[in-house]
């Protein structure tokens, strides 16, 4: 699997290409190797708060070897349309607090991605990962022209739960055992989001916007 994936790196690029998109007070982008003392940084300082909803974090979880095999990952996946991940900066200082993925792109009669995100812990509950959410979405659908976009939290995540109903989802069930969560298999609930009800919550956006 190394050598398949270090000449799968030389033929798509050591990194993902680079994408920007500017909200009013986030920029979701793609990373680069520059970004990872900061990354590691934030990564190590929230680890507390972060690892209990997330996958197992391997042992080079924050190392620089770790990070430059997470960014040939991400560049096969932007260029093989598989999955697009973005870190989350704050656009007053441009300070990096979090990160937002597209992953597991279903294409055909699917048209479909799995949306995940994080933010430091010093970050969460300022309203960023709502912002970066609108910014992850509208790409999704307007540019990736995807059909719909998928995502799950713990049941007792309710800060997840509330920004996914927040940003549009749907609560459409409750999957046992769904995905392997620190360590343990855990059970999740489901959202989901159309492309149809994007488009009508961003005219709704734009009509409340013309009115004010």
């Amino acid at each position: 699997m190394g050598s398949e994936l270090l000449g799968l790196t030389r033929l798509f690029g050591a990194a993902p290409p680079p994408v920007r998109l500017l909200g009013p007070r986030v920029i979701l982008r793609t990373p680069e190797r520059e970004d990872f003392d900061e990354w590691a940084t934030l990564r190590t300082d929230s680890r507390a708060f972060l690892a209990p909803f997330e996958p197992s974090w391997p042992n080079d979880a924050v190392t620089r070897v770790g990070f430059r095999r997470r960014l040939q990952r991400y560049a096969i996946d932007w260029r093989s349309d598989q999955g697009y991940s973005f870190v989350l900066t704050r656009r007053a200082d441009r300070v990096l607090i979090g990160g937002v993925s597209l992953s597991n792109v279903r294409r055909g009669v699917a048209e479909t991605a799995s949306l995940g995100y994080w933010i430091g812990e010093r970050f969460a509950r300022q309203g960023y990962m709502t912002d970066g959410l609108k910014l992850a979405l509208a790409f999704a659908f307007d540019r990736l022209r995807l059909h719909r976009v998928e995502a799950a939290c713990l049941p007792h995540n309710e800060a997840s739960r509330r920004l996914l109903l927040k940003s549009g989802f749907r609560e459409e069930g409750y999957a046992k055992e769904y995905l392997s969560i620190d360590g343990r298999w855990q059970d999740h609930l489901l959202f989901g989001l159309l492309a149809s009800e994007w488009a009508h919550r961003d005219e709704s956006a734009h009509a409340s916007a013309t009115v004010a």
